[in-house]
């Protein structure tokens, strides 16, 4: 990214030349994507690098925490949400390896997009993909929790471990499907031909599933789960905001805010200006876009926030990945006196 801006930087101004007859279309009628385009500098220098590193280096970890933790609980509990919040951050961590180090910092800025199409495009599917499996499982999270808010007894009769994994399964598989058409994604950063009609397609494809349908479940689930806890407050019952609908909550609204700006500029480089000619644009896509990224790593945040159990859980992680540490270091012959360990979660825990 900082060395394609410093090449754009350099590069002399274009002239657009008016038509060679008066028949041409006008300048507002000709299309949002000139004939020939000036590139656009990176004024966001080194800090999209900065920032991705230290992502990359505190997200990282912390997701591989979270995953210990949350297959822990998974293994005690048998709960659904624990699996798909497992899943959830297995994907995020997808989506760090994938974006934030293969795209961002290897090939945009190690590389400076000097790649094969032919392997950019490979990646492109690899990135959308996990992009699809972190919405779409965060999807089934909350069709979850609607079933057991709204239909309480469908939902215990339902349930079970084995299907919570097969739907996981499908929903990786479908996002698998679904990101092979993205071979053909345009790169904003450096294609300089007006986007065809397979382009825009897939522009509106990725707007749609990553974004648009998923906010749409959302809005409805949240909404009547809302309605329903207004409900038994209404009717004299005291209306129990469970950890796990307040994480949903927290996890829906992140990813909502967070993913709302890339979304917006994707659509204004489609159809007013591209990144490549305007500045602002192309500032405005790095901003979106760290934005975006940061939805893989607040997650850890918001359930340390929310569930004492997850915290009860990470300090007994993080006590018996220590202990070993502690135990190689005694000298020969020493006995170490037994430690207590965290209790363990009761039956029925939630998050």
């Amino acid at each position: 990214m900082t060395l394609e801006g410093r090449e754009a930087a350099g590069q002399p101004q274009a002239t657009l030349a008016p038509p060679a007859n008066g028949s041409g279309p006008s300048q507002e009628l000709e299309g949002h994507w000139p004939e020939i385009p000036e590139r656009s500098p990176c004024v966001a220098g080194v800090i999209p690098v900065i920032y991705y590193s230290i992502l990359l280096g505190l997200g990282l970890p912390v997701n591989l925490l979270t995953t210990v933790a949350l297959a822990r609980l998974a293994a005690r509990t048998r709960k659904p949400s624990y699996y798909y919040l497992l899943a959830l951050t297995v994907s995020d961590i997808v989506t760090q390896v994938v974006i934030v180090f293969v795209g961002f910092l290897l090939q945009g800025a190690v590389l400076a997009r000097e790649v094969p199409r032919a392997v950019v495009r490979t990646a492109n599917i690899l990135e959308f993909a996990a992009n699809h499996a972190s919405v779409w499982i965060a999807v089934l999270l909350t069709v979850d929790r609607y079933s057991a808010l709204c239909h309480p007894l469908h939902h215990r009769a339902a349930s079970s471990p084995g299907r919570t994994r097969r739907a996981i399964v499908a929903v990786l598989g479908a996002a698998l499907l679904t990101g092979i058409p993205f071979y053909w994604w345009l790169d904003v950063w450096r294609d300089a031909d007006p986007p065809s009609m397979m382009d825009e397609a897939l522009k509106w494809a990725h707007c749609l599933i990553v974004y648009f349908i998923p906010c749409g479940v959302f809005l409805v689930t949240n909404s009547a789960i809302v309605c329903r806890l207004r409900r038994r407050s209404q009717s004299g019952l005291r209306p129990r905001v469970g950890k796990g609908t307040a994480i949903l909550l927290g996890v829906t609204t992140l990813f909502t805010l967070l993913w709302a700006p890339r979304i917006f500029v994707m659509l204004y480089h489609l159809y007013v200006a591209p990144v490549h000619r305007d500045w602002r644009v192309h500032l405005a896509l790095d901003v979106a876009n760290m934005a975006a990224m940061l939805n893989t790593a607040v997650n850890f945040s918001l359930y340390c926030f929310v569930s004492k159990t997850f915290r009860a859980t990470i300090r007994e992680v993080i006590h018996d990945a220590h202990l070993p540490c502690i135990l190689g270091s005694q000298p020969e012959g020493m006995v170490v006196e037994p430690v207590l360990k965290p209790p363990g979660i009761p039956k029925g825990a939630e998050l």
